[in-house]
């Protein structure tokens, strides 16, 4: 929830506070907690999201969750008059890249842009990762259901997703769960060249790891932390 805010005011920050201040709650308001538990089970129930499993399967493995997330995407799209763009981003990566990496695979990566009405081609980018896996990273086999690392960051792209699309905003919002963050964040350096070929304007990323867990294996619980990494301001 705390990451929805946060993303909202950046999306609003070029209006007045009188401006926005109403729409600010009114998309507080429509986050739905029981859709995000739903979508965490859902994410789990795959059994396992290690990059390198099952591709085949529709009820388990990698394969069958991201085409899981991709209908979820469009099944928003269709709810806001088709304003997401909802595509795969892949990349090929060859046995033994990293010893993480023991069989070639496509690190596919889904995508939802909500084009902005001013600024198409300047984009914040909200994702989650989307993969799992247990304690011996070569595993691609047995369970890891992954429900706090990361379905529930998944699930949170995904309500922002569902909530956001029903305004407009002058800048793009970029949608992504991205894959192989387990292997070596794969996904996300796929994602930059992609950005980088297409010339976006990057403004601002919010990522989703792990959220609403307040307790640190320390035993410490912080409720009200949020980690920022960010260039510094030129002078």
């Amino acid at each position: 929830m705390k990451k929805l805010i946060t993303f909202t005011f950046c999306l609003f920050s070029v209006m007045s506070f009188s401006q926005t201040d109403q729409k600010l709650y009114d998309i507080i308001e429509a986050v739905s907690a029981e859709r995000i538990k739903n979508d965490v089970k859902t994410l789990a129930d795959f059994g396992t999201r290690h990059t390198l499993s099952d591709t085949v399967s529709q009820t388990r493995g990698i394969g069958a969750a991201r085409r899981w997330i991709k209908n979820e995407f469009e099944n928003i799209s269709r709810d806001c008059n088709n304003c997401l763009e909802v595509f795969y981003q892949k990349d090929l990566i060859p046995k033994g890249d990293n010893a993480r990496i023991v069989h070639d695979v496509w690190v596919v990566n889904v995508v939802a842009i909500q084009r902005g009405t001013k600024y198409p081609n300047r984009f914040i980018i909200m994702s989650g990762d989307i993969d799992s896996r247990v304690s011996d990273p070569t595993d691609f086999t047995s369970d890891s259901p992954g429900a706090n690392d990361n379905a529930s960051g998944m699930a949170g792209t995904i309500e922002a997703a569902r909530v956001l699309s029903n305004y407009q905003f002058e800048s793009s919002i970029i949608y992504i769960g991205l894959s192989g963050e387990e292997q070596g964040l794969y996904g996300g350096k796929g994602l930059a060249k992609y950005a980088q070929d297409h010339n976006w304007e990057i403004i601002g990323i919010l990522n989703n790891d792990m959220i609403g867990n307040i307790k640190g294996v320390d035993g410490v619980i912080d409720n009200r932390t949020f980690r920022i990494f960010s260039e510094p301001v030129p002078p």
